[in-house]
């Protein structure tokens, strides 16, 4: 017997409970009757297999009762039961679907506007191509590495679906088979764009990380989840996203070396993603593709942090400017309220 708010259904096994009891008959003595093995009774009793015409049939011979009537029980049992076990699935569904930002996807055109639980549970399906949202907490998208801060289940949910529009977006982008030598050999030329216009940049951007197996997508922040960017295998090739609205260029370009650090150094596809060390190897992977460790010590050893000698470091390791100020609050060396107006800031169009 399968329960749900509305709708109870009870296999033809309980009214075959019933005639054996009003008999006196035991379920061995019944199932030597009807030639069967008393599993196979059992079984059939507790809704565990399906009642066949043939069943029906020996029924009726050893009940008296006619083999229309007992496929009529059968017929009536699944359509309940398959409504009964959809009511309890949309039910679940309907808590799963609390989880996840459903406001700000909506905002951001990626599922339907609604304010209506059920169509809210449709349309995430929908997005997740999967018949139950349940099936999401075996997570779809394993062995994902990624850069966030903030409250795990609020973060991992954000995640799911920010991951999945990358997902989506990625199979509109052609690219060829994954190239990590390459990948390598291409970190100094994309160095070089944190000089330029995203205007500039982002279309070659996504020609040359395409050109390794790559597909890097440029998705809106979602808020209160902190997330920065996000690296997964999709089947042969490999996705990049990143969080791009009202952001600092220097977070971006620090985000993007840190996602690129996670492809090279083998963080991706971990049974259960990237550890707290993979994510620690890859900011210092980040830091150093951005601004060598040996140029940057050189300069804070002098102790001057002035707007002067700031903009003179960036054009002598030509670097943005307001990467340099990002790193310099980040280690502690001048205070978070300085020199912002420094850091250049992007709009890319997702």
């Amino acid at each position: 017997m399968v329960r749900s708010r509305t709708i109870i259904a009870s296999p033809p096994g309980t009214t075959i409970k019933e005639q054996l009891v009003d008999r006196g008959m035991s379920q061995k003595e019944f199932a030597q009757r009807m030639d069967m093995s008393e599993k196979h009774i059992s079984r059939l009793i507790n809704g565990e297999v399906q009642l066949t015409p043939d069943m029906a049939m020996r029924l009726e011979m050893v009940l008296g009762v006619p083999a229309q009537f007992w496929s009529g029980l059968e017929s009536i049992y699944r359509e309940k039961l398959v409504k009964a076990n959809a009511e309890n699935e949309m039910d679940a569904d309907i808590e799963i679907a609390k989880k996840f930002p459903y406001n700000e996807m909506s905002k951001n055109e990626w599922v339907q506007e609604t304010r209506n639980d059920t169509e809210k549970v449709i349309c995430l399906r929908k997005y997740f191509e999967v018949v139950q949202l349940g099936l999401l907490q075996s997570t779809l998208i394993p062995g994902i590495a990624c850069r966030c801060l903030a409250d795990r289940e609020k973060t991992d949910y954000a995640l799911l679906a920010w991951a999945q529009k990358a997902k989506l977006d990625a199979r509109h982008i052609n690219t060829k088979p994954i190239d990590m030598n390459k990948l390598s050999s291409i970190i100094p030329d994309i160095r070089k764009m944190t000089r330029e216009n995203p205007n500039t940049f982002c279309d070659k951007l996504v020609n040359m990380l395409s050109g390794c197996g790559i597909a890097i997508i440029f998705l809106p922040h979602i808020g209160g989840s902190f997330l920065h960017g996000a690296t997964f295998y999709d089947g042969n090739r490999i996705v990049l996203g990143l969080t791009v609205r009202g952001r600092d260029a220097d977070r971006f370009w620090f985000s993007l070396f840190h996602e690129v650090a996670h492809i090279i150094l083998g963080h991706i596809g971990q049974p259960n993603g990237s550890s707290d060390e993979d994510e620690l190897v890859a900011d210092e992977f980040a830091k150093e593709a951005l601004i060598p460790s040996n140029e940057f010590e050189v300069f804070i050893a002098k102790k001057d942090f002035s707007r002067t000698s700031l903009a003179q470091f960036a054009e002598a390791v030509e670097i943005d400017t307001g990467i340099v100020v990002g790193r310099l609050q980040k280690e502690g060396y001048i205070e978070y309220s300085w020199y912002n107006d420094l850091k250049t800031k992007y709009e890319i169009a997702s």
